[in-house]
């Protein structure tokens, strides 16, 4: 930010939105961690990614222009079940957890709230902000409610490794940092309804970079659901045709 001369502060009332987005987003991820608790990984995924509806539903109230059509709604749709196709041995275990439910609503409450990070950016200042200023202060304001919510749970630092400080080099640099910058630019230039459908490919990426990385088959059932979600978010983010005259 310094090098761009991107300024942290400003006078255009963006620092209250910017607050705003860090809260839930930090919020997000305490029900994404506590719900870990008590369901599946599998079926927190699937419920986490709910997030896309919750933007497609609220963007019009922002901008009558993000209101998808029919096609579009049957794309996003599509892609939804074609990410629970892929989970779908983890939904329908007969092994439930005793507080399943409780993980679950967990874990529906996440996807909302990340819906709504979406809704806050494009609903206020950040919208026309440098994408540099609304990364920092999603960082800045989330990471001390995500420390208070691990002292609250009782959780200690791990110990030192090799593998553990990879891992963090890992996740600030590529994931915390480069992902989310870009996809921040995204939600400035692209339209938040079919920008939010491509996030239907990174659980499903997970599989398929567990096939790559881990050794892990690739299944038929993969490759359906990877299939699905391209279907999924061509449908969503094809363009209209244009009327006639007639």
């Amino acid at each position: 930010m310094r090098r761009k001369g991107v300024p942290v502060l400003t006078g255009d009332g963006s620092g209250r939105a910017g607050v705003a987005v860090g809260v839930v987003f930090g919020l997000e991820f305490c029900f994404v961690n506590f719900g870990l608790h008590f369901t599946a990984a599998s079926r927190l995924v699937v419920f986490l990614y709910l997030a896309p509806f919750v933007v497609a539903i609220g963007m019009p109230f922002i901008a009558s222009t993000e209101r998808l059509n029919r096609t579009q709604t049957v794309g996003l749709v599509a892609a939804f079940a074609a990410l629970a196709f892929a989970f779908e041995e983890g939904l329908v275990a007969d092994d439930a957890l005793p507080l399943q439910w409780l993980g679950d609503t967990l874990a529906i409450a996440g996807g909302i709230l990340w819906g709504a990070t979406t809704l806050l950016i494009r609903a206020t200042r950040l919208s026309t902000a440098a994408p540099e200023r609304t990364l920092f202060f999603q960082l800045a304001v989330s990471a001390p409610v995500l420390l208070l919510a691990a002292a609250v749970a009782g959780e200690s630092l791990p110990a030192a490794t090799v593998e553990g400080a990879a891992s963090m080099l890992f996740q600030a640099v590529l994931v915390a940092f480069a992902s989310y910058l870009i996809w921040f630019w995204l939600l400035r230039h692209y339209p938040a309804t079919r920008v939010s459908a491509f996030t239907f490919l990174t659980p499903v990426s997970a599989l398929l970079f567990g096939a790559l990385l881990l050794g892990e088959p690739i299944t038929t059932r993969l490759l359906v659901a990877l299939a699905g979600v391209a279907l999924g978010i061509q449908l969503v983010n094809r363009r209209s045709a244009p009327r006639g005259d007639g």
